[in-house]
């Protein structure tokens, strides 16, 4: 048997999470591994440079779902049911906002990493790193209310007017419009419009993530 190429075993890993009827996110969790472990941004796809998944996630995950080596393989000769042709939704990582602030839910560049998080389907989302946030309360009304989801970014370089989270060495998780960046701070203004800005030293500030959009 032929070796298997970068996309046959993606397409293999996909296919198995279509059998058992659920998302590749949690077929990942299912098997102990991390729940972004077979996410598409994990993958390298387009101009980035291939990545593979580990010879131990898929031993893991054959062992969760009782299937053999040769019939995974077999996967990689079709695309998943459901996912020929069109705009097909993609699983996004989502967590409320209140839990959001804990340790070990983000890395250093504010893309989300470890347990903790669900999932949620977005179709035709071009921007593999996304993540969404649930907000919970009224502490950010009247912009954003109990039950609104923020679909937010931490590739997309945000500018001057955008709305953004930001994470501080502090642990604070701060949703706020970015009024300036200089080469030692960062303004960020109040989503109220009541003019207040709040300026952190650049050494205060872990990531900056801009929101795409918002669920309202």
């Amino acid at each position: 048997m032929s070796s298997l190429s970068h996309t046959e075993i993606w397409t293999a890993i996909d296919a198995l999470a279509e059998r058992f009827d659920m998302s590749p996110s949690a077929m990942a969790k299912m098997a102990g591994l991390d729940p972004t472990a077979f996410n598409r941004s994990k993958r390298g796809e387009g101009d980035s440079r291939p990545r593979w998944p580990s010879t131990e996630s898929l031993a893991k995950v054959l062992e969760a779902t009782g299937v053999g080596f040769s019939e995974f393989a077999a996967l990689t000769e079709r695309a998943p049911p459901g996912r020929v042709s069109g705009p097909s939704p993609r699983a996004v990582p989502l967590i409320g906002f209140a839990q959001a602030g804990a340790e070990g839910l983000f890395d250093e560049s504010g893309a989300p990493t470890g347990a903790g998080w669900d999932e949620i389907d977005f179709p035709g989302l071009g921007d593999e790193g996304v993540y969404a946030l649930e907000i919970t309360g009224d502490a950010l009304a009247p912009v954003y209310r109990d039950g609104d989801r923020l679909l937010v970014s931490p590739s997309v370089e945000p500018r001057r007017g955008d709305r953004v989270v930001v994470r501080t060495t502090g642990g604070d998780l701060l949703v706020k419009e970015l009024a300036r960046i200089t080469a030692r701070s960062v303004e960020l203004a109040s989503l109220g419009g009541d003019g207040r800005v709040q300026a952190l030293d650049l050494a205060e500030v872990v990531w900056i993530a801009r929101i795409l959009w918002a669920s309202q």
